[in-house]
């Protein structure tokens, strides 16, 4: 069936029921960001495979809302499906909401599938439309009765950590929890965030693409702890030992039932984390109180046992890293290379590594144009062929169970013209600048998003991305609450948090530059003016420095890059052969 039958299949059952209007989010019950099979909505009904975006369908529209990372790409994924990308103005703004709004009358019904929405987005198209007298219904499932042959959930066993990996038991990381309950006068807290279940309960699992969690929902209160997940996923050991840490252990399948019958005063819920469905299953009886999860505020400040690991875990990372750019240079012109192949290749150098388990997320491979992209992933059909010339992007990472990484590089393959050396030292002027900055406490993530553009915007260049996420400890490559990014989050950047620093520069059909590392923040100094706070640099891999424009840079972002990359031989050279180490001296050799 292709994508335009699916298209006139949903509008046939929009039809039936009458429904004017129909949105698809890219979620699930847990409102993950990479998604099981079985919840790739978007991409089953559109083509598009971007992690991010919004179906909307009419009668005579249907359009896919993103944002400026998927531009190119959404382009050119709905070629002739029947669905138009429509361009976010403002990154993961509800911005077809307003638009629903302009076009639908008095009387007009728009659905979705609560599974699907988180309680936010729900509540953004039911607090707009509704006034206007648009019915708003969040119990419609359309793809369910076409969708044939759609995957089932997942059946990998999942697996409890060990505390000397994560520095710290379960039993008291729920303890942190039912104090954080009693704070917020709360008698009970339920989690559908899979990210959050994992820290809480030490458990990962392999039930989403590059993040090793597991399919699960948590009920906390003074008195309890509920685990929901798939029974065949854990062993006998296993529950034994969450029941031993407090937790017993229910069907995944329950969960839904269990919320229906939920008798406490008070219920904790993260609206963002939520889906609708859970949240309208809570009976009316039960306040509800919405704000961020506790276990998401206390998993991003990382213990010692786990920035041991991280510190650890960098240099291995770094080690795969160097042996990949060494065989990719020594490979290139004797071999064929595609971006395909060489996103292989690095995995392979990484599954060499100590306690490697995945990638973190899908290598992107951007060659010439395709490193414009920002969240370019090459199919068979983009696969472009590595030449001896031109600018290569690499964005990749890795999931070991010490740690997660996530590192950018561009290097050279020959023939540079002078624009890519000015931009590529431009973008490395930000980076150095924004690892380099000394800030108050309670500094917030757009503070450093500025610092770390200004010599970006004063070329009069920009990126339209955020310049850092939050990163866990072998858990989601993005994790919050705190961000680096324009838009004004009120989350201060806290001692022990892991984030990235990714400035970027892209000029379409021509080459894209990003250069990213993740910084743990730590604090620095104490003066009559309060508390400062600096960067440590966590990401172990040697910089290009063939590509810069040395006139560009100031002396400080020279003694930057030269102390960094003599750092990162000290650090990779004594695990690699004699012969890597010789490579790795001249890569990082002071200029």
């Amino acid at each position: 069936m292709s994508h335009l039958e699916r298209l006139t299949k949903v509008r046939g059952l929009m039809k039936e029921q009458g429904i004017d209007a129909y949105i698809i989010p890219s979620s699930d019950p847990h409102i993950s960001e990479y998604l099981p099979e079985r919840y790739k909505c978007i991409e089953w009904t559109s083509g598009f495979s971007g992690s991010a975006g919004t179906l909307v369908i009419t009668h005579d529209f249907a359009g896919l809302w993103t944002d400026a990372r998927y531009f190119v790409q959404a382009a050119e994924q709905l070629a002739g499906t029947g669905f138009e990308l429509v361009k976010l103005k403002v990154q993961a703004a509800s911005e077809y909401v307003e638009w629903l709004d302009q076009r639908l009358g008095e009387g007009a019904k728009v659905a979705f599938d609560g599974n699907l929405a988180s309680l936010l987005v729900a509540q953004t198209v039911k607090n707009s439309l509704e006034p206007r007298g648009i019915v708003v219904d969040g119990h419609v499932d359309l793809l369910g009765a076409i969708w044939e042959g759609r995957p089932a959930l997942p059946q990998v066993k999942a697996y409890l950590l060990e505390d000397s990996t994560t520095g710290q038991s379960t039993s008291s990381k729920i303890a942190e929890v039912r104090k954080a309950l009693e704070k917020y006068r709360v008698e009970g807290h339920f989690i559908s965030s899979l990210d959050d279940l994992a820290w809480l309960l030490n458990v990962r699992g392999q039930d989403v693409p590059c993040n090793p969690v597991v399919l699960g929902f948590v009920y906390v209160t003074q008195k309890e702890a509920i685990l929901f997940v798939e029974s065949s996923k854990l062993d006998k050991e296993s529950i034994v030992e969450l029941e031993h840490q407090g937790v017993h252990v229910l069907d995944y399948a329950d969960a839904f039932d269990f919320v229906k019958e939920i008798s406490i005063s008070s219920i904790l819920i993260d609206p963002k984390r939520t889906c609708f469905a859970i949240y309208d299953s809570i009976p009316a009886g039960v306040k509800i109180v919405e704000r961020i999860n506790p276990s998401t505020s206390l998993k991003t400040i990382k213990n010692k046992t786990e920035i041991a690991h991280v510190r650890n875990t960098m240099i291995n990372d770094g080690v795969a890293m160097t042996r990949f750019f060494k065989w990719l240079e020594e490979t290139l012109g004797k071999e064929e290379l595609s971006e395909i192949s060489i996103a292989e290749k690095l995995q392979g150098f990484r599954a060499e590594q100590p306690g490697f388990v995945d990638i973190s997320f899908n290598t992107i491979a951007g060659y010439l144009d395709h490193g414009a992209l920002p969240h370019y992933h090459a199919t068979e059909k983009s696969n472009y062929t590595l030449k001896p010339s031109g600018l290569l992007l690499v964005d990749s990472g890795g999931q070991y169970k010490t740690g997660t990484t996530d590192i950018t590089r561009v290097v050279s393959l020959g023939n540079i013209t002078q624009e890519e050396k000015e931009d590529y030292t431009i973008v490395l002027k930000g980076t150095i600048e924004g690892s380099q900055a000394i800030y108050p406490q309670n500094t917030r993530g757009y503070q450093i998003d500025a610092i770390t553009r200004r010599p970006i915007w004063e070329t009069l260049r920009n990126y339209g991305h955020g310049t850092g996420h939050g990163v866990g400890f072998f858990l989601n490559v993005h994790e919050g609450p705190q961000v680096i990014n324009p838009t004004n989050v009120d989350i201060p950047l806290e001692e022990g948090m892991i984030t990235s620093i990714e400035p970027g520069l892209y000029r379409e059909g021509k080459h894209g530059i990003r250069i990213e590392n993740l910084v743990l923040s730590t604090n620095f100094k104490s003066s009559q003016f309060g508390d400062f706070m600096n960067f440590e640099t966590l990401t172990i891999c040697y910089i290009a420095t063939d590509l810069v424009e040395k006139n560009l840079l100031q002396q400080s972002h020279i003694d930057w890059l030269n102390s960094y990359n003599q750092w990162v031989y000290e650090k990779v050279s004594p695990l690699l052969t004699a012969d890597e180490a010789r490579w790795l001296k001249e890569k990082t050799k002071a200029i």
